[in-house]
């Protein structure tokens, strides 16, 4: 991590847009429900091709113009569960009641103000994960405010949206998407670019989780959540980071960001010092790998074409992110177009001989300094790949472009497409608008979730918590399952809840594990056996490592899986045995004796039974050796 001192110095900016989904009984237009279903059900599919088109203003956006130049291919997959709505062959129906109070009650809990009347709008989206080419979006509260220890964070504005459909693996040249998610509504909060600190980031980040969980009324697990982070520095330009699932993530792709905008900074002044310039010129240099080794040319029938970048030599293999190079960079341009990219400052490699090289080179009278980029494939997509990686090239020597940047799950990011602006939103003509009456927000107003300064007091009441305790639990997102584990089986250590829910988790994310897998019934489940004594409490980390691995099976089967189960006949009998090796010793030290034994037996038995309960047989066992003395 970055120090204060060092975002200060780059001047970096960030704000957060966060999509929720709302657990409402039907979609945002439709009633079609909003689970998502196994796609083998898939009942059948439909092709559509999409076109961009123009705004109100006449104009069309940069986002959807560069997503023709694919030409793709769109297959989705339509469910008994879903209808013409999201097939794009029928008017949606109006907004979703359910989803607009969901809405409201947010924007009340964020001090927003909302609108008297809600408009839906359409934004361009021709990306294929909507079958109509545009997102339906509406505004339903703008001004709010987030308080943080660094400082305020606005909150600029609070739409209430429909989610994309899913993107599965491709088949042949089409692109599948799954029609189950589509039309689920989201919340979208967007804040200002207030964030001063990749750990504000994330602090930001997990208050508005908070503030969404805290509602009730939101789903949970993997993909119901995901953050956009927009990213700036002063020398640099605003990216925006899409598709963050993980809130691990947010602060690590933060940093990873400011790390690549200032590396292009620092190539932009080499390049500039060595006077690099990009040479328009595409040849064909197929005839040069006639007898080429290289599988990746065979596999693309043998066409090569190349372009030169002068004064570009070592800086496609620099490191700008982890894991990733500028020539990743490039390679992102000409992926679009299916070609993959190779360059001078890697070969001779991937079966292609110095030989080869040596013609690049002398094709394109190139010097030290200079570094031929070469793509296996037929002449039109080689042509577009190329192209798109001299422009890109070129704003390299301008420093860093604004753009829309897909999020990696190693914390680095990838090209999507440029930046989108105020020309891909239009009137939505086929929903009407709502009004928001004022009897409606005065009762969700009356009726909103209580603070976290509430909830501490009566957790520190309640469950006799320490402050800290109570104050972890009561700001974490888990809040709602530890009251309901207390309710549940309120003979439990609340001490023991907290902890498993808040630092446990913490710990099993550090360690790698992907607690976002794990659902509110296993921990309900976990709890209930710990109850019935059918493990130890020390077991809980190795159990839940085990469901988030394995996240369809049981907690009995896990329990039987890591080898936990031990009736209570077993138990004793091992205590037995072990108190009647140590007679002499529990002779001599009396009642004293339980505390060393207890550390052997527990060498024994950790996790498999609770430690109250062998601490209960072991003083039995203790206190006849000495009856009988």
């Amino acid at each position: 991590m970055a120090t204060k001192t060092t975002y200060e110095e780059v001047g970096l900016k960030a704000g957060l847009e966060i999509h929720q989904q709302l657990d409402t009984h039907t979609k945002l237009f439709c009633n079609c429900p909003t689970r998502l279903r196994d796609k083998k059900d898939s009942s059948f599919t439909f092709k559509r091709y999409l076109r961009a088109t123009k705004s109100e203003m006449g104009e069309v956006d940069a986002a959807a113009l560069e997503e023709v130049k694919y030409r793709q291919t769109f297959l989705y997959k339509g469910y008994d569960s879903t209808c013409l709505v999201e097939y794009d062959e029928e008017p949606p129906s109006e907004l979703n009641p359910e989803a607009i109070g969901t809405s409201l009650e947010v924007a009340l809990l964020l001090k927003m103000n909302p609108l008297d009347a809600i408009h839906t709008m359409r934004k361009i989206v021709i990306d294929g994960s909507n079958t109509c080419g545009f997102q339906r979006t509406a505004l339903v509260a703008t001004d709010g405010v987030l308080q943080t220890d660094e400082g305020p964070v606005r909150v600029d504005s609070l739409c209430l949206e429909e989610d994309a459909a899913q993107k599965l693996e491709p088949e042949g040249n089409a692109v599948v998407y799954s029609l189950d998610r589509l039309g689920i509504p989201l919340v979208e909060i967007c804040t200002a670019p207030d964030i001063r600190s990749a750990e504000q980031a994330s602090k930001v980040a997990g208050q508005l989780g908070m503030i969404l969980r805290s509602t009730g009324r939101v789903k949970r697990g993997l993909g119901t959540i995901r953050q956009d982070i927009n990213v700036s520095i002063a020398k640099g330009a605003r990216v925006e980071l899409k598709g963050v699932q993980n809130l691990r993530l947010v602060g690590e792709i933060v940093n990873s960001e400011l790390n690549r905008q200032l590396k292009l900074i620092e190539l932009k002044e080499v390049l500039n010092t060595r006077g690099a310039w990009v040479e328009h010129r595409i040849e064909d240099l197929s005839c040069f790998f006639t007898s080429t080794a290289s599988k990746v040319i065979k596999n693309a029938g043998g066409h090569v074409f190349g372009i030169c970048l002068h004064g570009f030599a070592g800086i496609l293999r620099t490191e700008i992110q982890p894991e990733r190079r500028f020539g990743s960079e490039l390679a992102d341009f000409a992926r679009m177009y299916g070609a993959g990219l190779m360059h001078t400052d890697e070969l001779p490699a991937y079966g292609i001989s110095e030989h080869e090289v040596a013609h690049l080179r002398h094709v394109f009278d190139a010097a030290e300094d200079d570094c031929v980029v070469i793509v296996a494939a037929v002449r039109e997509p080689a042509d577009k790949a190329l192209n798109a990686v001299m422009a890109r090239a070129e704003e390299a020597m301008q420093g860093v472009p604004k753009e829309t940047r897909r999020a990696l799950p190693n914390g680095s990011s990838a090209y999507m497409r440029p930046l989108p602006g105020a020309a891909r939103m239009y009137p939505e003509t086929d929903v009407p608008p709502v009004k928001i009456e004022p009897q409606k927000l005065e009762y969700i107003e009356a009726h909103l979730p209580e603070t976290f300064e509430h909830r501490k007091a009566r957790y520190k009441d309640k469950f006799q918590l320490n402050d800290e305790l109570a104050d972890k639990i009561s700001r974490n997102v888990n809040f709602m399952l530890f009251e309901r584990v207390m309710d549940s089986y309120g003979a439990i250590s609340a001490t023991l809840v907290v902890r498993t829910l808040t630092d446990m988790l913490v710990e099993l994310m550090q360690d790698g594990v992907e607690v976002e897998r794990l659902e509110n019934q296993h921990f309900m489940d976990l709890f209930e056996q710990l109850a019935a004594n059918a493990f130890g409490k020390e077991a809980i980390p190795a159990i839940l490592k085990f469901l988030a691995n394995n996240p369809d099976m049981s907690v009995e089967q896990a329990i039987t899986a890591i080898g936990l189960n031990a009736d209570t006949a077993e138990v004793t009998r091992l205590i037995v045995g072990i108190v009647d090796t140590k007679r002499e010793f529990i002779r001599a030290k009396g009642v004293r004796a339980v505390g060393p034994l207890m550390g052997i037996v527990m060498k024994e038995l950790r996790g498999k039974v609770d430690g109250k309960v062998l601490n209960k047989i072991l003083e039995e066992q203790v206190a006849a050796v000495l009856a009988e003395s």
